[in-house]
């Protein structure tokens, strides 16, 4: 099966099936390197599905994932992790009775040197991570764990990172910090799959997005352009103006 090279993913007509439920239809998908790539949808369209599939956690019954032109479908996830895919799961996932330092470090188990520059990399980007670096990450207020769950993905060095929900269950001003973070990491050069149901937020960051609904993709574009589409405006901004 034919890939482009040129893409960090490619999706290619994938179906996830759980049992007889049909979670995943028919997908194509691609993702550039250096773009923010948003999934919209309602809960159960399958944004979620598809990011475990890259990741290696459910597999496919139909087609195939390719990263940076290599077919990585069905192989193991800590396989896929290491060959440079992290992900922000939704949650957060965080070790709660670790510190903050431990999820860190947890975060570069699969890297082979140093991490001391990985560390204080992290501790410039979010300075309150500094601060608290031996406090018990469920102590943590919910902003700040949210900043260290995109702290620990980012501990690898990945060349994509995944986003699953990073808005859910935040305060509209943590929302904002958080993606005053992404922006940041976009512009830095950071390729992220991202998936969100604050979809005037996530179009306002994103280079293209695609539309799931039940399964399947039914729209793409560029960001702009999905935010002036009539479906899109009325499904999840309200069809204002």
């Amino acid at each position: 099966m034919a890939q482009n090279t040129n893409s960090i993913l490619e999706v290619k007509d994938l179906a996830v099936s759980y049992g007889h439920v049909q979670a995943l239809k028919k997908i194509d998908l691609e993702v550039n390197e250096g773009e923010l790539v948003v999934l919209l949808g309602s809960n159960g369209s399958g944004k979620s599905t598809l990011l475990s599939a890259v990741l290696g956690e459910v597999r496919p019954s139909r087609g195939a994932i390719f990263f940076m032109g290599r077919d990585i479908t069905g192989r193991p996830t800590e396989r896929i992790v290491a060959s440079g895919i992290s992900i922000v799961p939704e949650g957060r996932g965080i070790i709660p009775l670790m510190t903050v330092l431990e999820n860190l470090q947890l975060g570069a188990y699969h890297v082979k040197h140093d991490i001391d520059e990985e560390l204080d990399r992290m501790f410039v980007l979010f300075p309150i991570l500094a601060k608290r670096r031996k406090q018990a990450a469920g102590t943590l207020s919910g902003g700040e764990q949210q900043m260290l769950a995109i702290a620990r993905a980012l501990m690898s060095s990945p060349k994509l990172m995944l986003m699953d929900e990073p808005s859910l269950g935040l305060a509209p001003i943590v929302v904002n910090l958080v993606y005053e973070i992404v922006v940041e990491l976009h512009k830095k050069g950071q390729t992220i799959l991202l998936t969100e149901q604050n979809v005037r937020k996530a179009l306002s960051c994103a280079d293209r997005g695609y539309v799931f609904d039940l399964g399947s993709s039914v729209l793409t574009g560029s960001a702009e352009e999905l935010s002036r589409d009539p479906g899109v405006r009325k499904a999840y901004l309200g069809g204002v103006d």
